[in-house]
């Protein structure tokens, strides 16, 4: 017999699929389009882990199993390949970051291809090269001519040894993750996106998206974080020009504020505390908040630190005077950087209050009762207003919108909404990025560079020694000519953030080679929104957040018509090994080369789709890879068993006991395999109903009907093809075809064929089993009574008792009271 060999297999199969094009995207205006998409990898110098294997093996069942149910299926691969591991790199390699990406993008593709992935290989793309990057800029201009791109100054961490910017992942306990030098905060110039244009839509959009996961949904509201409330304006009488803002939820408590607090970055601060006692503790207070975190100043075990500005603020209704104050749990990125401190009904405002001595005025009282004095705890209950003027005896949900309204005719607030959300920064003050094509012109401005001169190319003239933004250490780049006059002109050297390269990168698949735009409209309309998109959950926000907003303008700007690029989001669960995510650290990294160099890659994809549920966790175990191994090795001798059988063709003639099973259960498995595979993405009991199909084949008796077995046979490596696409192509060969098997038509089954003949029920004598019955699969409860009772073997069982009651459940069981 001939023995299994994937080394020599798996290679032959991939050489044919390369040399005949096989997965290249067709162009058949008659077939339904699907398109499939994976995540694509950063190309570090790693290579493929195991999560990598999982993601790409879901994806490519399904894009096997959609072309053989006659999808037109476009199912390409790329890279993300900007950011600061290659730059970081460079730094210590002493090269440029280009040679190590365009090195690892290679490796990368050369495992992808060991998998036996169906990529189209000629939609491949890299977000480093020019060709790409070319189309990035002009998106990035095309949200500059909708006023969706603008400058401002806003906080950056900065690091004075190394004379640059750090992002936040390269801040460690405050320090430069490099030098170790203690990060600062520094206001900067730097370039933003109009998200927060589309907060509203973001947020309605996710009610169309049914097939996305209901916790990215959730995940993605509360990034967005829209509050409905009212907005409350305190004058401030020694700045007459100037009045503090506030937002809140809670307008029925307005009239217990009895001192304010702004966030230490707030831009009246300074003005507030100038001359006064404080203001040197506050100056240096300012300081060190620039060096804390949002979780280190926000978290409800951190100690709240103010300081009074000795300044006031009058209060909108009763005109009476608070103290001003600054504190470490107001950020100026929430809201409006102030709050109204009301301790009496707020739990984290009494516990300020109470360390600093402050008033706790009581404005809501129990039901019933007409004060409520005690200072033991805030009051967050409903209640009635007390202590507010005339808004006194109303119910506190009533007094929400009352005292909202009364703001509003008195022009001192009224209702708002609030957003969590903040534009998008995009600037990097980095090399290996995409460069932002915009440049400085002492007469003009800031002028675009014109479309037409894209793309604005990464200059090779530029040091890497961890100091400062190798870009602007490039004379040749930063010293330029100004479109507009012509006069002298300065690049920007800030590069864009790598979420924009990945916000847009499956929509250059559908059109990559196009050299004069993005992507040809009408291509897009025929393949968008993505069918199903796979990837991890740790993507769930940011990635797809900014996916959907550059989805939306594009559609407002006439390139698409679809608004929401992902129609169903897959998000599969981690691997572990031994219950621990796999790391360098740990020391408990599986490569996926190994296993294929040992197994093969049909095995590592047949273990990783078998092992656990897709979106579940996945805990790799040595002894499961040899399962799989061994499966797959019995698949092959079976096929090979049987060879013969199937190449002879005969005709099923159903109508021993035996025939009839086999024909039910392979009917049963193909409609499994269809539901899990094409519906319900659960891979993992897909392949379990193969595995008892192929132990039915193995059962089913020598003398029984050879046709209903060659069928079983021939459609059990069609259904495994989209799992284990090497080995079902050598089998599909063995039988006798000369087509690939990736290109046969999926099985079909017939809902008759699943219907029981016989069934075999329990018989109980007084609630134990005593016997089994068989009984046709369709007969009613009174039939089957009858069939029972009348067996010599129950009536032995009930000899010499009374009868007293039969219940019969059809299909299951019979349980006779006697006694």
């Amino acid at each position: 017999m001939k023995k299994y060999m994937p080394r020599e297999i798996e290679p032959k199969w991939q050489q044919i699929w390369k040399d005949r094009d096989a997965y290249k995207t067709g162009e058949d205006p008659d077939k339904p389009t699907f398109y499939a998409l994976e995540m694509f990898p950063y190309p570090s110098g790693e290579g493929l882990h195991m999560g990598h294997v999982r993601n790409y093996s879901m994806g490519d069942v399904l894009a096997r199993f959609k072309r053989m149910n006659g999808y037109q299926v476009l199912h390409p691969m790329g890279a993300d390949a900007f950011g600061l591991p290659a730059e970081n790199a460079a730094i210590q390699r002493g090269v440029n970051p280009r040679e190590w990406t365009l090195a690892n993008m290679g490796k990368i593709r050369e495992e992808q291809a060991r998998l036996g992935i169906s990529y189209d290989w000629d939609r491949y793309v890299g977000t480093c090269t020019p060709e790409y990057y070319r189309f990035t800029q002009w998106l990035f201009l095309l949200f500059y001519e909708r006023g969706l791109a603008y400058r401002k100054k806003g906080a950056v961490n900065w690091c004075p040894e190394c004379a640059t910017v750090l992002a936040n992942e390269q801040v460690e306990d405050g320090r430069c993750w490099r030098c170790d030098t203690e990060v600062v905060k520094k206001d900067l110039e730097q370039w933003y996106l109009k998200i927060t244009d589309y907060a509203d839509r973001l947020l309605e959009g996710l009610d169309t998206l049914p097939q996305w996961p209901e916790k990215v949904r959730a995940m993605q509201r509360n990034w967005i974080g829209k509050s409905e409330g009212t907005h409350i304006s305190f004058s401030i009488p020694e700045l007459s020009d100037e009045e503090v803002s506030v937002f809140t939820t809670r307008p029925d408590t307005l009239y217990g504020v009895s001192y304010m607090v702004l966030a230490p970055e707030h831009p009246l601060v300074p003005r507030l505390i100038k001359g006064k006692p404080n203001e040197g503790k506050i100056r240096d207070f300012m300081d060190a908040m620039r060096k804390e975190t949002e979780l280190t100043r926000t978290g409800s075990d951190v100690e709240k630190i103010g300081y009074e500005t000795g300044a006031v603020a009058r209060h909108p209704l009763t005109g009476e005077e608070v103290p001003i104050w600054v504190a470490n749990y107001v950020l100026m990125d929430y809201g409006t950087g102030a709050v109204m401190g009301v301790p009496a009904h707020d739990e984290r405002d009494f516990a300020f209050a109470k360390k600093y001595n402050l008033p706790i005025r009581p404005v809501i009282a129990p039901e019933g009762e007409s004060t409520y004095t005690s200072l033991e705890e805030a009051y967050t209950d409903d209640g009635v207003l007390v202590n507010s003027g005339k808004f006194d005896g109303l119910a506190n949900r009533e007094a929400i919108t009352a005292i909202t309204e009364h703001l509003g005719q008195e022009d001192k607030g009224g209702k708002t909404v609030s957003y969590r959300l903040r534009d998008w920064l995009i600037s990097r003050q980095r090399y290996w990025g995409c460069p932002i094509p915009m440049v400085y012109c002492d007469s003009c401005g800031i002028v675009p560079v014109p479309k037409e001169e894209l793309p604005v190319v990464l200059p090779e003239d530029v040091t890497f020694d961890g100091r400062s933004n190798p870009l602007a250490t490039s004379e040749s780049f930063v010293h330029t000519t100004c479109p507009s006059c012509g006069g002298e002109a300065r690049r920007e050297t800030d590069t864009m953030d790598t979420f924009i390269d990945s916000s847009w990168y499956y929509l250059r698949y559908i059109d990559p080679h196009n050299t004069e735009k993005p992507f040809d409209p009408e291509k897009a309309n025929r393949w968008m929104p993505v069918d199903d998109y796979i990837g991890g959950v740790e993507h769930a926000v940011l990635h797809l957040l900014y996916s959907r907003f550059v989805t939306k303008v594009l559609h407002d700007a006439g390139m698409l018509e679809t608004d929401e690029p992902f129609k169903r989001l897959f998000t599969l669960g981690m691997v572990l090994k031994d219950g621990a995510k796999m790391s360098k650290s740990k020391g408990n990294v599986v490569s996926p080369m190994e296993i294929i160099e040992r197994f093969g890659a049909d095995t590592a994809r047949m273990f990783i789709l078998f092992a656990a549920p897709a979106d579940g966790e996945l805990d790799w175990s040595e002894s499961g890879v040899e399962g799989s191994f061994r499966f797959l090795n019995r698949v092959w001798r079976m096929v090979q068993q049987h060879v013969d059988t199937v190449k002879a063709k005969p005709a099923p003639r159903i109508e021993d006991g035996a025939a009839k099973e086999l024909n039910r259960l392979l009917h049963y498995t193909v409609k499994k395999v269809t539901e899990d595979s094409g519906e319900r993405y659960q891979f993992n009991t897909a392949v379990s109903a193969i595995m008892e199909l192929v132990n039915g084949i193995y059962a089913y008796p020598e003398e029984a009907d050879r046709g209903i077995l060659a069928e079983a046979v021939e459609k059990t490596v069609q259904m495994l093809a989209p799992f284990v696409p090497h080995i079902t192509e050598e089998l599909w060969q063995d039988l006798g075809f000369t087509s690939s098997v990736h290109e046969e038509p999926w099985p079909s089954y017939e809902e008759k064929a699943l219907v029981l003949d016989e069934v075999e029920i329990a018989v109980q004598v007084n609630g134990k089993v005593r016997h089994k019955a068989v009984v046709p699969a369709q007969a009613d409860k009174a039939a089957i009574e009858s069939m029972v009772m009348n067996e010599e073997k129950v009536q032995g069982l009930i000899e010499g008792k009374t009868l007293r009651k039969v219940i019969v459940v059809p299909g299951k069981l019979v349980n006779i009271v006697a006694n």
